[in-house]
């Protein structure tokens, strides 16, 4: 019995039908439905009952399919084991990455990580939107905050201090605020997620601590629009410093009242589980770290940040 044979009858099971098996598997139906009954065949019993409509598990298919989906699961998770043994790089990286900090900084440290393990392959889903590990079909997410899910294994990356940021000239035409009771009187730009727009802004200094509803004219759900909308002098934003550090280190923004601290966050790598860890995460783990700590370093020799970035 053929192992490939095998994963086309859980598809069938997971779709109930064969055609969208086969569509899901990338082959013909014809192929799938040869696959299937070389398995019913082997085992002398009939995995589904076929009607013209529908095709459901029979009660032979209701006792095997899970026992195959351990069987299966645990014939992958040997062959990982013999791979982690061997420190084997190989394998497609599925990573879903957040908009702003994907396009401009983890990218090229892919493209980097790439070159360095020839065998590697890349499927990125960039997106800002929570991410379901299966619906989206992806094994990795670097993501900002702690995760939630005590099901799901993360690792994190760093410390990640956020900033409020504005272009010079904005602040030429505007005024520079000095405290966040001022800043009502500006122009705020706003990360939306589903129907909540991060308009109520925080910040902490000398023990006391600074809750200020913002107006603003623009909001969306994509952060490097924001991020490009403060960029091109549209008003003020409270972002990730990684997220800016480019136009911050390049002078394109500047940090407004940096005695005043906004609500930081933490990057962390997730995974669904442990055993979807394999070597070659491993190290994009402490590349990750790696190039994560260059950047906040250069930040820090440019006093943009103060050296507790760092811990």
């Amino acid at each position: 019995m053929l192992l490939e044979d095998l994963h086309v009858v859980l598809k069938v099971a997971e779709f109930r039908g064969i055609t969208a098996a086969a569509a899901s598997l990338d082959m013909r139906t014809a192929t799938a439905s040869a696959a299937l009954k070389r398995v019913e065949s082997a085992l002398g019993v009939e995995l589904f009952i076929r009607t013209t409509r529908q095709l459901r598990l029979s009660s032979a298919g209701e006792r095997y399919i899970p026992q195959c989906q351990q069987a299966l699961l645990m014939l992958d998770q040997a062959k990982r084991n013999t791979k982690d043994d061997l420190d084997v790089v190989d394998g497609e990286l599925r990573i879903t990455l957040s908009s702003d900090l994907g396009r401009n900084l983890v990218i090229p440290w892919l493209d980097e990580f790439m070159e360095t393990y020839p065998n590697v392959s890349l499927r990125s889903h960039v997106s800002d939107s929570n991410i379901d590990f299966y619906r989206d079909s992806v094994d990795i997410a670097l993501r900002y905050g702690a995760p939630k899910d005590a099901n799901l294994y993360g690792f994190k990356i760093c410390n990640v201090p956020a900033l409020l940021c504005a272009t010079q000239h904005y602040i030429d035409k505007n005024g520079a605020p000095k405290h966040p009771h001022e800043l009502p009187s500006h122009n705020g730009l706003f990360y939306q997620l589903y129907d909540r727009t991060y308009d109520v802004w925080e910040f902490s200094h000398g023990g006391a601590s600074y809750k200020i509803k913002m107006k603003g004219n623009r909001a969306s759900n994509d952060g490097d629009l924001v991020r490009r909308w403060c960029v091109a002098g549209k008003g003020v934003a409270v972002k990730s410093c990684l997220d800016m550090s480019t136009d911050l280190l390049s002078g394109n923004v500047v940090s407004l009242m940096p005695e005043f601290k906004p609500t930081p966050t933490q990057l962390w790598l997730v995974f669904p589980s442990r055993q979807s860890i394999t070597p070659a995460t491993r190290l994009l783990r402490d590349a990750f770290k790696e190039k994560t700590r260059g950047v906040l370093r250069q930040l820090i020799a440019k006093d943009i940040l103060d050296d507790s970035a760092l811990n």
